[in-house]
């Protein structure tokens, strides 16, 4: 039999997730990106004074093959657990949260675990697929940077947020748009500021429900954090949405005085960040879509309760379909 060629969309976990699978089963796999890096919102900023994890914060693992997976990263030192001191802001007061869940966390930083999975994949970051077409060959891609692509595909993976899939989809498959077209997704404003030493806080990390804020962290409380004091801060759906086009220099003066509000001092220095896809809105659980006819799969974190466990078992279910 020919060997297949698949090229996947997306070097997030869903589409790493996936890749490996496929890979796994014989497959040649392709990865493609828009970012200079991998792991979608598994993500790190840093320089030489300080690191801050501005997109996942955490993840949990209920699934017993995702627990398996967070076992094996552990051994290998790319995971770790993260057991914050935790309290909850509502109506004005603090509290603990009522439940207790193990909380892990990438070392040294958010992305090693896609890292890890990608080790042996093929992984083209910097490149924007911006269009797809098929003819007697199979399917072409066509990138910002690279213009047509040299290879032909049998199969396609979209890993990104359905806006970007129907973007470059176009009519090729009404099966996929039927999904990405159904779903609307919310942005996330992030703040994240540094401090010349630490500062004296009651709590590593705290879920606030009240204001514009939806969280906020201690960034060097998780494990194999180096460099100075940063914390992290999220806004809610709402709010983000209301400001989303502002600028990050309006963003983040005003997040940083509800956290000063919350008792925190004025940072040294910050910067500000824009998820403009972060979460679909409802949350949906029907974790991927494969288009037989057209040889299209769809998956993401936004397709299966929007966590990484969640993107993970996407990719892995999408693989399943198509195999």
């Amino acid at each position: 039999m020919t060997t297949q060629h698949i090229a996947v969309i997306g070097a997030g976990i869903s589409g790493l997730s996936c890749a490996t699978a496929l890979q796994h089963a014989g497959y040649n796999v392709e990865l493609f990106d828009k970012g200079r890096g991998i792991g979608g919102r598994l993500s790190t900023r840093r320089n030489d004074l300080w690191q801050c994890d501005h997109g996942a914060q955490y993840f949990t693992a209920r699934h017993p093959e995702f627990i398996l997976q967070t076992e094996q990263w552990i051994q290998t030192g790319v995971v770790a657990i993260w057991d914050p001191v935790l309290q909850v802001y509502q109506d004005a007061q603090w509290s603990k949260p009522q439940t207790k869940l193990h909380r892990y966390v990438g070392t040294p930083g958010m992305s090693a675990p896609a890292r890890a999975l990608a080790q042996d994949l093929s992984v083209q970051t910097a490149t924007t697929i911006q269009s797809i077409a098929h003819n007697a060959e199979g399917w072409s891609l066509t990138s910002t940077e690279h213009g047509l692509l040299p290879k032909h595909y049998t199969k396609i993976v979209f890993a990104i947020p359905p806006i970007q899939v129907a973007a470059i989809l176009g009519s090729h498959s009404e099966k996929i748009s039927a999904v990405t077209d159904s779903i609307v997704m919310q942005p996330c404003w992030t703040v994240m500021m540094q401090f010349d030493s630490p500062i004296s806080m009651p709590f590593d990390a705290a879920f606030i429900n009240t204001g514009p804020l939806s969280w906020i962290a201690r960034n060097n409380s998780k494990p194999s954090r180096k460099g100075e004091e940063s914390w992290v801060m999220h806004a809610t759906p709402a709010w983000s949405e209301l400001n989303l086009e502002c600028s990050a220099q309006d963003i983040g003066p005003r997040m940083i005085e509800e956290f000063r509000i919350l008792g925190g001092p004025q940072p040294a220095t910050w910067s500000a960040h824009r998820w403009r896809y972060a979460s679909s809105d409802p949350s949906i659980s029907i974790e991927s879509v494969w288009d037989s006819a057209t040889q299209i799969g769809l998956c993401g974190d936004w397709l299966n309760g929007g966590r990484v466990e969640g993107a993970w078992l996407s990719g892995k279910t999408l693989a399943q379909k198509m195999l």
